[in-house]
């Protein structure tokens, strides 16, 4: 054989094994990036995926929270693995997000359709939900048990699967009921409900454990009226994860009668997110509180008036140190667990008084370094009052909406405090400015005006 022909011999060789060597290494990439359980476990982490809604997962004064969340945490704990949460903008790349090997389960409420299900395997937590009706239970408008008593009634829901179904029912009864389709952005269906529970609307139209959700922050909602068939949902994993979904299936089953499914259950649908509060403690004597030699003494050293630091601590906890919050925050400050660490709080002395102010007034010293850009006092104070009953990332978020949107972001009424409102609504919290998604901003919008307008009565009624 020529030396031309061994040469051509040895090219052909040499390419086949390249394109062999090609073959094995692509099919091993293929091959590490199928994450079944023995891959989780191996690796030590469980990346979850998930939307951020009130349901399912959001940041609360500087705390991972939501229902999802939770229970993520505790199948993670099942597996002896740590938790990496990843956050989709919706559905659509939720499940893109899965399929591209970008995470090992979706943690959501992901509707059971025939779509995906050469793609998906839906197993672990597994609920049903249906559409109720949102009413006063007990209101001025009529209570409906029937929805025969829809005919001749006002209904305000937001496009989509909402009004379709509405739409749906109004045809099956022959007509009548008075459909408001709300196509205005900014309002969200919980905005809706919130409106319901404050007499604006007289019904609207949500799914159970929304509904459910909310009726903890408004015990006058009556959401007992179903208005559509059962939805079923669940999580899910790839269709090449069979080991990991059948984990999931024995976990669940194993873990709804747990202390700790319990525990989060009551949390996000039972427990009222409300705090009842009292009057003065005695005008005469020109007292606010039992505590008021704290807020007197520790006030000075943030250049407060003590008031508004009383004022702060009764919309707080009533001015009850044994008071635990629906989201575990303590005492007569009320401080998230993880923040009483950080302010030196000693474990177990949460609940002291004297700690609790000391460690408030820490966190508002540092909080009101984060606002320094803010000249104004007066307006700094209101930011410091948001952030503490948000999380300063909340009300960062809001400020770059209001600079995007051409308000002030320095002024909080009537300019920021618009964007901790519209923090709930998808349009914005997805928004690429805003870095800690879904905040329930309401709460916030309220907390601020509650303690300012407080103080204002306390000035008129208290002498420093």
């Amino acid at each position: 054989m020529s030396s031309r022909a061994i040469s051509i011999v040895l090219f052909f060789f040499v390419f086949l094994c390249c394109m062999s060597g090609c073959r094995n290494k692509k099919h091993s990439r293929e091959k590490e990036n199928i994450r079944d359980l023995a891959q989780i476990k191996d690796s030590g982490e469980l990346v979850v995926l998930t939307l951020y809604s009130s349901t399912s997962y959001f940041n609360y004064r500087g705390q991972e929270m939501g229902f999802q969340y939770e229970l993520s945490g505790q199948f993670a704990k099942s597996l002896g693995v740590t938790l990496r949460v990843e956050v989709a903008r919706n559905v659509d790349e939720l499940i893109h997000k899965l399929l591209s090997g970008e995470g090992d389960i979706i943690a959501y409420n992901l509707p059971i359709t025939k779509e995906w299900k050469d793609s998906l395997l839906y197993c672990g937590e597994k609920i049903i939900t249906h559409q109720v009706i949102v009413q006063q239970g007990g209101g001025k408008g009529k209570m409906l048990k029937d929805v025969t008593e829809l005919i001749g009634q006002e209904v305000y829901v937001k496009p989509g699967r909402y009004y379709d179904r509405l739409v749906n029912l109004n045809n099956e009864l022959g007509g009548g009921i008075q459909i408001h389709e709300v196509t205005n952005d900014s309002i969200t269906t919980e905005d809706l409900i919130t409106q319901v529970a404050l007499g604006k609307i007289p019904y609207t139209v949500a799914d159970n454990d929304l509904a459910k959700l909310n009726k903890t922050y408004y015990p006058n909602l009556n959401i007992d009226l179903s208005i559509s068939f059962d939805q079923r949902s669940s999580w899910a994993v790839r269709k090449d994860c069979p080991e990991l979904a059948a984990f999931a299936n024995k976990w669940h089953k194993e873990n709804v009668t747990s202390p700790a499914y319990t525990a989060s259950m009551k949390r996000y649908f039972e427990s009222s997110k409300m705090m009842p509060h009292s009057p003065i403690l005695s005008l005469k004597e020109g007292k606010i509180s039992h505590f008021d030699h704290l807020f007197k003494e520790y006030a000075k050293e943030i250049g407060w008036d003590w008031r508004m630091l009383a004022s702060l601590a009764y919309t707080e906890s009533n001015f009850d140190t044994t008071a635990v919050s629906w989201a575990g925050a303590k005492g007569l400050m009320q401080l998230m667990p993880a923040t009483a660490r950080a302010m030196g709080v000693p474990q177990g002395k949460e609940q002291n008084p004297r700690e609790s102010v000391k460690a408030a007034i820490k966190y508002i010293m540092a909080t009101d370094r984060s606002f320094n850009m803010i000249a104004n006092k007066h307006e700094r104070i209101n930011f410091i009052l948001a952030s503490y009953n948000a999380g300063l990332g909340h009300i960062y978020d809001a400020m770059a909406l209001a600079e995007k949107y051409g308000k002030d972001k320095y002024v909080w009424k009537e300019n920021v405090e618009t964007f901790i409102l519209l923090k709930s609504n998808e349009e914005y919290f997805t928004d690429p400015v805003c870095k800690n998604g879904y905040y329930r901003g309401i709460e916030t919008f309220n907390f601020v005006r509650d303690v300012t307008s407080r103080y204002e009565n306390y000035k008129k009624k208290i002498k420093t």
